[in-house]
């Protein structure tokens, strides 16, 4: 059993400055950019299909993407089939469920990079959400989470349960922004990241990983590797991140500058 709760490196999380802005972004310049669904590129909401998708912000990324020839993916613990509801046919690089899944920009068909969650820790977890207050309950291919935005005062006996799941079925947890979700080994963002960054057009670029939640440290720590920074969306916490913007407006203002 693996807690996805990684390690990080000392920050001030009291001084909202401790960590710079990035540069404005250079559509010219050998960068690629990874980008958060929840809390980054939308407002978190109480309910995960309660979200608002600006209506502009698909075209921005379609646009952004075409100036930085490709090299631009959406990764999310969204699975596809929801993101690309919420985004439309927009031909984007995505992975989803937390890097379980995965498609190259124009590709229809999904590669996986886990194998899919057992039933039975699915069944349980839906179970435990219903039987504690109705909590939201998602099911995605490759992982399941449990929202408790509505009812904090469960996260404890949630997460104590989750782990008993995980250690015996061998998964990993992952304890987001009022979530906690129970997720197949070799689904996670930075897997997604290191993929990406071995194919055309990613190879050879520098990447930068935007996002908010601690689930997004794996890509953080994954875009080092490739002499990349992570960018912090949100307060400031302890990250791995080397650059922060403040809110969601900030991350639709630093991309659309580059358009």
């Amino acid at each position: 059993m693996t807690i996805a709760s990684p390690t990080l490196s000392p920050a001030d999380a009291a001084n909202p400055s401790a960590l710079p802005a990035p540069s404005p972004l250079k559509t010219a310049s050998e960068l690629s950019v990874f980008l958060d669904f929840d809390g980054t590129l939308v407002e978190i909401a109480e309910h995960p299909q309660g979200i608002v998708v600006p209506p502009h912000l698909p075209q921005v990324l379609t646009d952004l993407s075409h100036r930085l020839e490709g090299r631009l993916a959406v990764v999310s613990g969204r699975s596809l089939a929801m993101l690309d509801a919420f985004l439309g046919p927009v031909p984007l690089a995505m992975a989803g469920s937390h890097g379980g899944e995965f498609r190259p920009a124009g590709a229809t068909e999904v590669e996986a990079l886990a194998e899919p969650l057992p039933e039975a820790v699915r069944t349980a977890l839906a179970s435990f959400a219903k039987g504690h207050g109705d909590l939201v309950f998602e099911a995605k291919p490759f992982s399941a989470a449990v929202h408790y935005r509505d009812r904090p005062q469960v996260a404890e006996q949630l997460l104590e349960f989750a782990t008993d799941l995980a250690t015996e079925h061998a998964l990993k947890v992952k304890h987001g922004k009022m979530v906690v979700e129970l997720a197949m080994p070799g689904s996670d963002k930075g897997s997604a990241v290191t993929r990406f960054m071995s194919m055309s057009p990613f190879k050879g670029s520098r990447p930068l990983f935007l996002g908010d939640d601690v689930t997004d440290e794996d890509a953080f720590a994954a875009v080092r590797v490739f002499d990349g920074s992570g960018v912090l969306v949100g307060p400031m916490r302890l990250t791995r991140a080397l650059y922060r913007l403040e809110d969601v407006a900030a991350v639709h203002r630093w991309l659309e500058n580059a358009v």
